[in-house]
């Protein structure tokens, strides 16, 4: 089995078409960013993984340490939090405060409801999404490991699922906000 990472949409829809072309093995899981904020893969990935059979590793699922439960609103960053680094920040891609909040916000209240970590609550949204096979988790220790792996034996409920989607939802870049207006020919995948 071969797999891509960081393709756009048009690179893994040709690599598929070369593929079948020749007659060679073709993708069947592409590495790429996807989180809470960071949802982009939905619009031309997503929906290009579940028609083709396309399975997503998703990378940073934790939106590059912004939910792991240690960002809070009018709150320092933590001194060893690694979005004090600069390489670290300059590097994941760029997240409006007001918004990461509204994300951290509602991770709270669901959190609180299930009884688990914000970590564990993020995590599981993503395993529960179409195309996604895994995720890639980072920990600096055994303990942050353990917390990560809490995301898997239970689900949250479509209520929960929906408070968090309403809180990450984004206006995409076009042609994806045109394409909003016409559900019944370009179905969201979520």
């Amino acid at each position: 089995y071969i797999g891509c990472s960081n393709f756009s949409g048009w690179h893994l829809m040709e690599s598929l078409a070369i593929s079948q072309r020749y007659g060679w093995a073709r993708h069947v899981a592409h590495q790429a960013y996807y989180s809470l904020i960071g949802r982009d893969y939905e619009w031309e990935l997503m929906p290009l993984g579940l028609k083709h059979g396309v399975g997503c590793v998703v990378w940073s699922p934790l939106g590059w340490g912004r939910l792991t439960g240690k960002i809070r609103r009018g709150q320092p960053l933590p001194e060893k939090s690694r979005l004090q680094s600069e390489r670290v920040v300059n590097a994941g891609p760029p997240v409006d405060a007001d918004y990461l909040y509204r994300v951290v916000d509602a991770l709270d209240v669901v959190a609180k409801e299930t009884g688990k970590t914000v970590p564990q609550v993020a995590l599981n949204w993503l395993l529960q999404r179409p195309t996604v096979a895994t995720v890639i988790v980072g920990a600096r220790d055994e303990k942050q490991l353990r917390d990560n792996l809490g995301c898997v034996g239970w689900n949250l409920t479509p209520e929960q699922v929906a408070t968090l989607d309403k809180a990450s939802d984004r206006a995409p870049a076009y042609p994806y906000w045109h394409q909003r207006g016409f559900q019944e020919r370009n179905p969201r995948p979520c």
